[in-house]
């Protein structure tokens, strides 16, 4: 016998269940303006509370302010606003045919969209982003064509993939997209791995990392922390926290570090927080990390606090873990909203103009949705041959594949 009670673990609970009322009164949400910027070289000691804090540059009126404001030109901005657009019309075409069978699998990135879109503008030609699959924006603000994103999803005779990945598994080498792995965290060790490697051919390019809230419980998460602090991998460590993993809430993964910026801290790196919702302020915050990247001071975490809206995927049901109400409670508002009224404050967009630009966008994507099904969707019309899987492999054909290509009589 002990004086001892007996051992019991600590489970973590989210703050409301289904059928409750959300309440996002616990999350600090700092003025817009109000948090410092360091300079690009500063000691990642002197701003460890950037890892507790977010930092914002749209405020309530629409207006930009602060230190981290005046990255992006109007011109810039309003081409912000289309990739949006155009992800969020793009989001629903590709949602609605996953419902009618024309293909197996979606995933939307409602709420998300002004992350990877304005993330990529901070980057240059021959970068290379390892992402996950809810950063499709990275492709289309580096204007890769709708039709071959359609034509992947599809798996059809056009598919740049020849239907070897999963519908949104995207892979783009010649706009810095590396092949999307379906086994989740391995992309954050291969980015370190190939930001070393570009260093060690002195290179100039840098890479990001990719990750869900989530995922960051793996294993290989804490693995690329150890590489990229050791090393002063010239990488960006992008988490994207929208509260939710597939039906588990962020405090499982999160644990006791208060935030997923704080994870960084333990290694030594600068780690800042960012109103993910915000277009401007997750620029300004992505273009001062690849500086650094680029002037050698090594990687820079960055969490991306946001809002998953919609489902985890077409196959998840988040009423059953989360209120329905929940995405309106949310107090960072929606992406497209918040940059539309600040070119709106700004005079150089109008109510009347938006809406002329919605229906442009979606006739875009549904003129691309219509030449992608013209070359075949899941279940009809063209599908990559089967001589395909034996071609792209290796660069000399194994003896054992030629024989079985010969005798699959492709």
């Amino acid at each position: 016998m002990t004086d001892y009670p007996p051992l019991t673990l600590h489970v973590p609970e989210p703050a409301v269940r289904p059928g409750g009322h959300p309440d996002f009164s616990n999350v600090p949400i700092p003025e817009a303006g109000s948090v410092d910027r360091p300079e690009v070289d500063a000691d990642p000691a002197s701003m460890r509370k950037l890892a507790y804090s977010i930092i914002r540059v749209l405020n309530r009126d629409g207006e930009a302010v602060g230190p981290w404001a005046g990255s992006l030109s109007d011109d810039e901005l309003l081409q912000g606003l289309r990739d949006m657009m155009t992800l969020r019309a793009f989001d629903a075409r590709m949602q609605m045919a996953q419902r009618q069978g024309k293909t197996s699998f979606y995933m939307q990135h409602m709420g998300e969209e002004g992350v990877s879109c304005a993330f990529q503008k901070a980057l240059l030609p021959g970068d290379m982003n390892f992402p996950t699959y809810r950063q499709a924006g990275l492709l289309i603000a580096s204007g890769y064509p709708l039709v071959d994103m359609m034509c992947q999803i599809y798996s059809n005779e056009r598919d740049p993939l020849k239907g070897r990945q999963l519908p949104v598994l995207y892979s783009a080498k010649e706009n810095g997209f590396f092949s999307i792995s379906g086994n989740l965290a391995t992309q954050y060790i291969q980015a370190v791995g190939w930001a070393m490697a570009s260093a060690i051919k002195n290179d100039t390019k840098i890479a990001a990392a990719w990750i869900g809230d989530g995922s960051t419980a793996e294993s290989d998460f804490h693995a690329a922390l150890v590489f990229a602090s050791t090393y002063k991998a010239p990488v960006v460590l992008n988490i994207v926290n929208n509260q939710w993993a597939i039906s588990t809430f962020q405090g499982i993964a999160r644990g006791g570090s208060g935030t997923f910026a704080a994870r960084g801290l333990g290694f030594g790196l600068p780690a800042l927080r960012v109103d993910g919702n915000d277009f401007l302020a997750v620029h300004a915050v992505a273009k001062w990390a690849a500086e650094r990247a680029r002037r050698n001071l090594g990687a820079t975490m960055i969490e991306y606090v946001t809002y998953r809206v919609g489902a985890h995927s077409s196959s998840d049901d988040p009423s059953a873990y989360r209120p329905k109400t929940e995405s309106d409670a949310w107090p960072l508002g929606d992406p497209i909203i918040r940059l539309k009224n600040h070119l709106i404050v700004r005079g150089v967009w109008s109510e009347e103009r938006h809406k002329q630009s919605e229906a442009e966008v979606l006739d875009t994507v549904i003129t691309a949705q219509k030449e992608a099904e013209r070359h075949g969707t899941l279940h009809a019309g063209g599908r990559p041959s089967a001589r395909d899987m034996f071609e792209g492999v290796y660069a000399e054909m194994p003896p054992h594949l030629r024989r079985q290509r010969q005798q699959a009589g492709v």
